[in-house]
């Protein structure tokens, strides 16, 4: 958004016609467009060459002929600059203010022409006031504001190179400005309502305008009114077609409308239909511009005057400001505060995937709307929030807003002062070594309802940050952010000035830890940079203070499960060994030959004496039962179903878990990746099971707790929370098992 944004635009219409009355910036520009390809090139002949395909049929003996009498491309050539028709052609010809209509659009009287023509610096003034974006006020105030059928829904125009959002609103047909009493809708001959063709909401809906005070069916002021519509409407430089998916630049309009156009028009249609506040505005501005023109006055001190007396002047101007630094925008529309803003990572919709920073993918998953909602999921680049996450507050300090202003003044209510207490302990409690989940402990609040929502509020106000949680000991690994938003010798000295000397330059800092992440020992924060307990607690703002900068990026530990081939192998012989007592015909193929020629008869006491079944493989109660029940000489005796019970007692691979018909033709030479444990194929569980050979019952145990986690992608943050475990008991399980395990460090 801050890379299309050229103005914003307030237009009314009257029974006079239609009028611009506001716009900020002063003189907005949009940005060049080429008419055809500008070429390149290091010679003077590539360069003023349309075509580069014509520089190549020309051999060397050509170019040097040519190339001193060719004139080098010069930036001053603007034929290659696409200019819109109407700001190419000379004003001065055909500039007249006869029968126009005033600024303001009132049914006041207006002089046979407005301004003095005699001198050339008049002229240039006149232009100021009448032209914007090279079309003139009055062609733009007719296009955006259309007939009443068009009201009270989306409003997209392009026009050129240039594309207007907004949501215009008027009157009622008797000519009265209030909200449409809800009536109940008609449906048609299919039931369908008629309604919904249109999704965007309507401002004379009772439920989609914000309002201070009741509905009313008649205007609240009761004033006579000459305003029929107005258009808060915002211009955009439309984007390169080429650039981005037409789909992507249709959400990237509808977000801007959402967000921001209809946001803004709600306010202004609720005072306009309760106090006529609007078109109070216009006459205001309005009578301003029509006396500065008619004076000659520079445009500028229009503009900078029209800010001292009106309220949606210095609102436009705000928005435009905040939008363009990507911040938030506090205005206030006749003393009602509002607070708008975009999605932080808006403009990445308008860059191809290549132009993209593809260190983070948008997610707009199920997972991610559900945490955080629809308004926050999509161009936010939030992780889920889970409850083993922490909050890292920004402060005064980083979002320019205070935490404990309103929280600490007076307070009218018991329940208001209640609230506030509650909502600062909330806010002490908050650290970036405390889990969601143990704050909602600690303020007895429920996680879900209570903890999330704030954390929801805070985080849409820039106010605060999701992270993951920092070792108390700072034990965490680090890595360097790739990229800082802010130029590091200003960050050197605003580090400076923070911390004291005996705190190491940030340079340096950030040297330790990008070393720390290449090697094979103690790569934590603490063992890199703090290297003594007792600078513990000095060091927490440290990392604070350089998260809240972006300037670390938290490593965190997934694991994967790794079958070997030994095992397999011996996987293979409890396979041989069933087979065998089962006194079934084995036919599997030769060592790693996969598709061999024909199948191999297996000795099976050759195979039996070369490599006996382990002694924790014995046959279960089940496969005795199976057993039983196959042989000749079965009595007709039953074997009671409780000896079932005791299959959970024995080695899943031996008794339970049966093999594919075709495992004779899996190879055992290469190991395998066991890609998800928590749902493994019946080969893979006899693996896993094989895996715990010889272990302690309680590692044992451990290890089919949390292997279910195993897949590379969970963090061992989430492994904790959702395993109940420390992270002592996690490293026991990893030595136990680390043969058979692949661990490596992520970022989140």
């Amino acid at each position: 958004m801050a890379e299309t944004l050229l103005a914003l635009l307030l237009v009314t219409s009257s029974a006079k016609g239609s009028s611009l009355v506001y716009h900020w910036p002063e003189s907005p520009r949009s940005l060049p467009r080429l008419a055809r390809p500008r070429p390149t090139g290091g010679t003077a002949l590539l360069a003023q060459l349309d075509n580069p395909c014509r520089a190549i049929e020309l051999d060397a003996s050509e170019r040097r002929a040519r190339l001193p009498k060719v004139r080098a491309y010069s930036a001053e050539d603007n034929d290659y600059e696409w200019k819109r028709p109407r700001s190419s052609r000379r004003r001065s010809t055909s500039f007249s203010r006869a029968g126009s209509v005033p600024a303001s659009g009132r049914n006041s009287p207006v002089k046979e022409c407005g301004y003095d023509l005699d001198g050339q610096g008049n002229l240039a003034i006149a232009e100021e006031y009448d032209d914007l974006l090279g079309y003139s006020a009055e062609f733009l105030a007719g296009i955006l504001c259309p007939q009443r059928s068009l009201c009270h829904q989306k409003f997209e125009l392009i026009v050129d190179d240039l594309a207007f959002i907004g949501h215009p609103v008027c009157t009622e047909d008797d000519g009265v400005w209030r909200f449409k009493s809800e009536t109940k809708p008609r449906f048609g001959a299919r039931g369908r309502d008629p309604r919904t063709k249109d999704a965007s909401p309507r401002l004379d809906s009772p439920t989609s305008s914000p309002r201070v005070g009741p509905l009313q069916d008649e205007q609240v002021s009761g004033e006579s009114s000459w305003l029929q519509t107005f258009h808060f409407v915002i211009v955009l430089d439309l984007p390169d077609p080429s650039s981005s998916a037409s789909g992507n630049v249709l959400k990237y309009f509808h977000i801007i409308y959402e967000q921001i156009a209809f946001a803004v028009t709600a306010v202004l249609f609720q005072q306009q239909v309760a106090v006529n506040f609007v078109e109070k505005e216009c006459d205001k501005l309005g009578s301003l511009k029509d006396e500065y023109s008619a004076k000659g006055e520079p445009y500028s001190k229009y503009m900078k005057d029209a800010l001292e007396i009106s309220s949606i002047g210095p609102a436009m101007k705000s928005i435009f400001e905040a939008i363009k630094n990507s911040s938030i925008a506090q205005i206030a529309i006749d003393a009602i505060p509002l607070e708008l803003q975009l999605p932080p990572y808006l403009d990445r919709l308008l860059h191809s995937q290549e132009e993209a920073d593809l260190d983070y993918i948008d997610r707009d998953d199920e997972e991610v709307e559900g945490s955080w909602g629809k308004d926050m999921s999509f161009a936010w680049r939030l992780p889920p929030l889970s409850p083993w996450k922490a909050l890292l507050l920004l402060g005064e300090d980083d979002s320019g807003l205070d935490f404990y202003g309103n929280l600490q003044g007076p307070h009218q209510s018991s329940e208001e002062r209640r609230l506030a207490q509650t909502l600062m302990k909330f806010l002490d409690l908050a650290s970036i070594r405390l889990q969601l989940a143990d704050m909602a402990i600690e303020l007895d609040w429920d996680l879900e309802n209570q903890v999330y929502p704030v954390v929801r509020w805070l985080i849409y106000h820039r106010r605060a940050k999701i992270v993951d949680v920092i070792h108390e000991g700072l034990k965490t690994v680090f890595t360097v952010s790739p990229q800082f938003k802010t130029p590091l010798p200003v960050l050197s000295q605003e580090f400076s000035a923070k911390f004291p000397p005996s705190i190491p330059p940030l340079p340096v800092i950030l040297a330790l830890v990008s070393g720390s992440t290449s090697q094979q020992t103690d790569n934590t924060f603490f063992a890199a940079v703090v290297r003594n307990k007792e600078l513990v607690p000095a060091y927490h703002d440290v990392v604070e203070w350089m998260l809240k900068k972006e300037l670390l990026v938290t490593m965190h530990l997934r694991i994967r499960v790794i079958a070997p081939a030994a095992l397999k192998k011996k996987v293979r012989g409890i396979w041989l060994s069933r087979r065998r007592n089962l006194g079934q015909n084995i036919v599997g193929t030769g060592r790693g030959s996969i598709g061999g020629s024909g199948p191999i008869h297996v000795e099976l006491d050759a195979i039996a004496q070369a490599s006996p079944p382990p002694t924790f493989l014995s046959m279960s109660p089940r496969s005795v039962r199976r057993r039983v029940l196959n042989s000749a000489d079965l009595d007709g005796s039953a074997i009671d179903d409780d000896d079932e019970s005791k299959d959970e007692e024995d080695s899943g691979c031996a008794g339970d878990m049966e093999f594919p018909e075709d495992y004779g033709a899996f190879s055992d030479e290469q190991p395998s990746l066991i890609d998800d444990p928590g749902t493994a194929k019946p080969i893979e569980r006899c693996w896993l099971a094989a895996m715990s050979e010889g272990k302690d019952l309680l590692i044992q145990r451990r290890f089919e707790q949390i292997n279910q986690f195993f897949d590379g992608k969970k963090t061992d943050n989430e492994m904790l929370f959702r395993a109940d475990i420390s992270r002592k008991q996690l490293r026991e399980v990893l030595h136990h098992y680390d043969e058979y395990l692949q661990t490596f460090l992520h970022p989140s």
